[in-house]
């Protein structure tokens, strides 16, 4: 073949039998690295070169080299120059090297290879298809990813069993130059760590000085666990147990029990002291048990309400009082089937028990060729309502409900849609047990009806540009809505039937039509118009479209308002504004034009311009907690700053300041350092919570790079999870 100039190259070989069995046709791609410069390949020696480098790709190996010469009847390539081999995760380097495509068999005489999170390297590499294993001699180990690593595994022979383990036979480990200890068998895996332990040291004032410990344990590629031992100056000893495990189709589950002797344990919500033996026991489990059948399941079982909270902070702050479950759910393309049992296996939260409740849902479907359109929501349970401490009386009784509405979609000039809609629920309750409470068998039955109106418009402005905004184009969408809904008074009213699911104080704009809104107990008469405006002002960036403005406004007007209502409610609103793509400004407003005074607010500034430093400043507003008086509200700043000093070292502070007594609540600094396969940080925190004594932490934490303990960037909003 003659010489090619900036062309690429691609050759399609067709393999021989091999070996006596018929391989199947392989394709081996051949091709510059670049598209400048000669390419040249004589057909006789099988030599294929170019100033650029060569490329031959089979399966998913892919090799690249300064030169290569390759067999066609059998798939084996000769490298030199320069190789690299990429096979799978694996990574493998040398200045000459040998490897069958077909036979995946490799062999050179010095190498360097990849294989995550492992580095290796050694002389007189061999291996080959059968078994997946290559062996090495004088060869190294090292998790460490540095040209010269700081330590390593050195090795007379080095087994590699592809995509499963590596095993060191005859193994020193070297710190620097130095000689640390012999082993006559190391072995790591790939998919997993190795048996460890880990420890995070700190002192706390509500603690003293403490060590929380682990072993952790891995039992084969799918489960995995943790010994735990815990020592506080001041609280006495904990320790537990905690399990994974991946159950391949049968899911995944973990479990965690945990004992401490709590030798300062304080009191509960009742103000009653809390027993020193405190426990918890958790246990979870998901699976996918067919195509759209899930199941998933949760114990949460503990001895008093605070525990969690003492010992475990990070899983507090994300989940302050979970449910204990099981739940099967079965979904279809216009169906869905959920089965749920809830119970309470403590008294101290407030807990709606579902023993079980079992929910079939008809999705948003058409009605044959009609053009209306249908959607249902029916459910069959038993719920008890049982209250903290038992403070009230508990209640339990049969409900059976049922939900179906018609909706008749319509466009009108081809830019106005009209939805009108008219539905019915009927709901039966058993007869209402409990101490205290006396309610009869009750059948109520609910009307409803009402229309959505909505438009979408939009404008394109392709020629505007502006630098400081970084807009390449402009297109401007707006999405005006209003929604009608008319519930007439129900057949029984709310206070005459028992309360399960009950409508809640919240700061969230609830949804005001059917099926959205789901407090079955608390339906009452409505007749209100929501009116909303969504705009989206978007352009094009580096990374693609996007929203420059996304803005929401939603108003209630109550045509028949209660007697505790007004006319209007409040207003909503929901704006982010991105005027560059590292910069996001969020804001979320809740504004009663009643009284004309701020209700709610939340606002935050993000700044990521690079890797460097981040800051997010955010604000907080609360005028009052339902029901808490004018006093109850919050005024918080809230302030988080990272800084990358250099390669090894970075800082960062997080602040808490309430604007209402002028008091930071909350301060922490950590300053983190990078050692190569290693990464630590140590971490103050001083916490000042008004009821109690002030609270300061001074912790130290270690992660191996390889094994994190931490995800990447997991501390960017949680910052607590360096502590816990």
């Amino acid at each position: 073949m003659g010489l090619l100039r900036r062309l690429v190259l691609l050759l399609l070989l067709t393999g021989l039998p091999w070996g006596g069995w018929a391989a199947p046709a392989p394709t081996l791609e051949l091709r510059a690295l670049s598209d400048e410069g000669d390419f040249e390949y004589d057909e006789v020696t099988g030599w294929a070169t170019s100033p650029a480098g060569v490329q031959v790709t089979y399966a998913d190996a892919t090799l690249t080299a300064q030169s290569v010469r390759f067999t066609r009847e059998t798939g084996e390539v000769a490298a030199d120059g320069d190789v690299r081999l990429q096979r799978g995760t694996e990574v493998w380097t040398g200045e000459r090297l040998t490897y069958n495509f077909y036979t995946r068999e490799l062999n050179t005489a010095e190498f360097r290879a990849g294989m995550k999170p492992f580095f290796a390297g050694g002389e007189g590499l061999s291996g080959g298809w059968t078994n997946q294993v290559q062996s090495a001699t004088n060869a190294f180990v090292t998790l460490d990813d540095y040209a010269e690593p700081f330590y390593r595994v050195r090795a007379r022979e080095l087994t590699f069993v592809s995509g499963e383990y590596l095993e060191a036979r005859k193994a020193t480990l070297y710190v620097g130059g130095v000689p640390i200890f012999y082993t006559p068998k190391y072995r790591r895996y790939f998919n997993r760590s190795g048996n460890h332990f880990s420890f995070r040291p700190g002192i706390r004032s509500l603690f003293g000085p403490y060590l929380l410990s682990r072993y952790n344990w891995y039992a084969g590629t799918n489960v995995a666990g943790a010994v735990l031992f815990d020592l506080r100056q001041k609280r006495g000893l904990g320790g537990g147990l905690e399990v994974g495990a991946d159950l391949g189709p049968y899911g995944t589950n973990r479990f965690l029990g945990y004992y401490a002797h709590d030798m300062r344990p304080s009191t509960n919500s009742l103000l009653e002291p809390i027993d020193p033996g405190r426990w918890r026991f958790a246990f979870d489990h998901d699976a996918v048990l067919a195509t759209n059948l899930t199941f998933k399941t949760s114990a949460r079982v503990q001895s008093d309400e605070y525990i969690v909270r003492d010992f475990f902070e990070r899983e507090y702050r994300e989940n302050g009082q979970p449910q204990s479950f099981f739940e099967l759910d079965q979904s279809w393309s216009n169906f869905s089937l959920n089965f749920l049992t809830q119970g309470q296996f403590y008294d101290f939260y407030e807990t709606v028990e579902r023993l079980p409740d079992i929910q079939f849902s008809g999705h948003r479907q058409q009605l044959g060729a009609s053009p209306l359109y249908y959607e249902s929501d029916s459910s069959l349970a038993y719920l008890r309502r049982r209250f903290a401490y038992d403070q009230q009386p508990s209640y339990e009784a049969f409900r059976a409900d049922t939900f179906h509405q018609v909706l008749l979609p319509q466009t009108f000039f081809g830019w106005l849609n009209v939805t009108p809609r008219a539905g019915g629920r009927f709901t039966h309750y058993g007869e209402t047990e409990g101490s205290g409470v006396s309610l009869a068998s009750a059948d109520r039955g609910v009307f409803n009806t009402g229309a959505e109106v909505s438009s979408k418009l939009a404008r394109v402005w392709p020629g505007t540009q502006n630098r400081l905004l970084d807009v390449r184009g402009l297109r401007h969408i707006l999405e005006p809505s209003a929604n009608y809904v008319y519930v007439p008074d129900p057949s029984v009213a709310p206070p005459r039937l028992p309360q399960f699911d009950y409508e809640l104080n919240s700061f969230e704009l609830l949804p005001i039509d059917f099926p959205d809104y789901n407090n079955i107990d608390s339906i009452d008469s409505q007749n209100v118009v929501r009116f909303g405006l969504r705009q989206r002002l978007q352009t094009r960036r580096a990374t693609g479209l996007e929203n420059l403005v996304h803005w929401g406004m939603f108003l209630d007007w109550r045509l028949d308002p209660y007697r505790d209502q007004r006319t209007f409610n409040d207003l909503y609103s929901d704006l982010d504004f991105r005027p560059r793509s590292w910069i996001t400004v969020s804001s979320e407003i809740r504004y009663d034009i009643n009284e004309t005074n701020l209700r709610m607010a939340n606002h935050t500034l993000t700044l990521e311009p690079n890797d460097v430093w981040s800051w997010k400043f955010g604000h907080r507003y609360l005028l009052e907690w339902p029901g808490e008086g004018p006093d109850s509200g919050n005024n918080l700043f809230l302030s988080s700053v990272r800084f990358k000093l250099n390669e090894n070292w970075a800082f960062r502070a997080v602040h808490h300041f309430e604007a209402r007594d002028g008091t930071l609540e909350e301060q922490q600094y950590s300053v983190s350092r990078d050692f190569r396969s290693w990464t630590g940080a140590l971490v103050f925190r001083w916490r000042n919570e008004r009821t109690e004594d002030e609270d300061f932490t001074l912790a130290l934490m270690l992660s191996l790079k390889a094994f994190p303990r931490y995800s990447l960037g997991s501390d960017r909003d949680e910052h607590i999870g360096l502590l816990d």
